[in-house]
């Protein structure tokens, strides 16, 4: 009996596949039906489903994609602008949670919990010395608005250690994407956007009344390694760029009829769309960075410094199922206003290659000489106000090249920041010498100007290094100097004060910024928005 019910459903199977033919639509359902009656172990019909999804979205194009509820969730979370949670930056030192600051006014700071403290447990789980991924313990400590968590904390106290217990009520923690606003000199202000998400345009806004009031005549607006987000974002971002009523992009596809998106109506005045305007970008600025600096090049409302974007104009559509999972579909090409197409070109299905190209980049030399970039005459266009010819393809390429700097790096830098030797090294130094660097420096700008690394700290650094496994070269440690040095102010400086204050540090040694700031203050701004290639 079992034997002929067994037969029967290999030829109902084999009816079902050879009626496929003749209703395409209806494979997918009928292979899956097939191997979850038919199989010879046991199967999860749900991660049958998901791997059908996935596969299908792996034939088309670089970005399609497919989550689960969980990674659907995390991959959300940066661009809401905010989360639940007790409000700290930490950092992982030796597999020990340590905290770098508290969020002004959020549950943590309220509690007591300080800069320099370290979580050791949360709910009577230990989470210190157990080789805990960070994403595990950001579940442990981020949940629902209003509800509890347990911590317990070592505090380093006068040289011996205190433990103490916190119980703290997690509440909304804003997610940030201005990592610095400052004036770099008397006229010049500074943004630093890391991404486009959903406060980005306020969190600009805020910055610049911040930065006239104090004077700004000029900006520069960094978005090196800005990997993008909301398109709206970029577009209310360009509203305080442009004048009003400007295209800043649109997007257009097959299945998707163009749809333009301009600035601000008029009655609505920007907040800057008048004075110098540098965009730094480099191989890693995509999508919404890549939508901002094209429009500001398009209309030569500005120079774009650093080197070419990564060309990531797919426009992905989220169509989320009712689990919580999520296909985000592409739907059209990203387009400048003067119609340059922003994705580099790719094969359908063939993501390996795609994900090579900024490999293939480099290898060509195309981070390190500017001749290395071919442009193709045919994707020629004009730029609107001064008429300029500028270059689609892929990216946006910038009007002054700078090339990626790799004078001072070495094998023996690698290491030591790969084991985590630099972080480690930031975070004990500060440790010893808190107190005296906040009674030393009264705010970053002295910080910056002022501290400096000292051969003892280098030496300390490197013998930190070597007891981590990295074997000492003093030849390239001394070639690495200015490296070393550059990172471990940095750290101190943003441990002490604000993540901004690593910024000031880093920007002085940073040569798109050193760029940047040659440009908007000379005569070359105007030879760059007058060039003709």
């Amino acid at each position: 009996m079992k034997k002929r019910y067994l037969f029967s459903l290999i030829a109902a199977a084999g009816c079902l596949m050879a009626c496929a033919q003749f209703l395409p639509h209806h494979k997918l359902q009928m292979a899956e039906n097939a191997i979850s009656q038919l199989y010879v172990d046991s199967v999860s019909e749900d991660k049958l489903v998901e791997a059908a999804i996935k596969g299908m979205l792996e034939s088309l194009d670089p970005h399609s994609s497919y989550s689960n509820p969980e990674e659907t969730k995390e991959m959300n979370e940066p661009l809401t602008g905010n989360f639940s949670g007790i409000g700290i930056t930490f950092n992982m030192n030796k597999d020990t949670l340590y905290v770098i600051s508290t969020v002004a006014g959020g549950p943590s700071e309220r509690v007591g919990v300080l800069a320099g403290d370290r979580i050791i447990s949360v709910n009577d789980s230990v989470i210190a010395g157990v080789k805990m991924k960070n994403t595990d313990i950001m579940k442990r400590l981020r949940g629902p608005k209003g509800t509890k968590v347990d911590v317990k904390v070592l505090r380093p106290n006068a040289g011996k250690q205190d433990t103490i217990d916190f119980r703290i009520t997690r509440a909304d923690i804003p997610i940030f994407s201005v990592d610095a606003a400052y004036m770099v000199d008397p006229k010049t202000g500074y943004i630093r956007i890391n991404r486009f998400a959903a406060e980005t345009s306020k969190e600009v806004a805020d910055a610049l009344k911040a930065l006239k009031k104090q004077g700004m005549e000029q900006l520069i607006l960094d978005l090196v390694d800005n990997g993008g987000g909301y398109l709206q974002a970029s577009v209310d971002v360009l509203s305080e760029l442009l004048e009003p009523n400007k295209l800043a992009v649109y997007m257009e596809g097959l299945n998707s009829p163009r749809a333009d998106f301009n600035t601000s109506p008029s009655g609505l005045k920007p907040l800057f769309d008048k004075g110098r305007l540098v965009v730094m970008t480099n191989q890693f600025s995509a999508s919404a960075a890549e939508i901002t600096s094209g429009a500001v090049q398009d209309w030569d409302r500005g120079v774009v410094v650093g080197r070419r974007t990564f060309g990531k104009g797919l426009v992905q559509r989220p169509l989320p199922f009712p689990d919580g999972s999520m296909i985000r579909l592409t739907i059209a090409h990203y387009y400048t206003p003067t119609g340059r197409d922003i994705q580099k070109p790719y094969e359908k299905g063939d993501r390996k290659n795609y994900d090579r190209d900024l490999l293939d980049r480099y290898n060509h030399g195309e981070w390190m000489h500017e001749d290395s970039i071919k442009y193709d005459d045919s994707l020629k266009v004009n730029t609107l106000r001064l008429n300029r010819p500028i270059y689609g393809g892929g990216g946006i390429s910038p009007d002054r090249f700078v090339a990626m700097d790799t004078t001072d790096y070495t094998k023996y830098y690698r290491d030591v920041m790969a084991k985590g030797a630099i972080n480690q090294y930031a975070i004990k130094y500060v440790d010893a010498n808190r107190k005296q660097l906040k009674k030393e420096y009264r705010n970053d700008t002295e910080f910056v100007k002022n501290f400096k690394v000292t051969d003892e700290m280098l030496t300390d650094l490197y013998d930190l290094a070597e007891k981590e496994g990295v074997e000492p070269n003093p030849e390239e440690a001394e070639k690495s100097r200015p490296l070393f040095s550059m990172v471990i102010k940095g750290l101190i400086g943003r441990d002490i004060f604000d993540n901004a204050t690593y910024f000031k540090v880093y920007n002085e040694y940073d040569p798109i910024f050193r760029e940047a700031l040659k440009v908007i203050n000379s005569d070359e701004y105007d030879r760059l928005l007058n060039a003709h290639k």
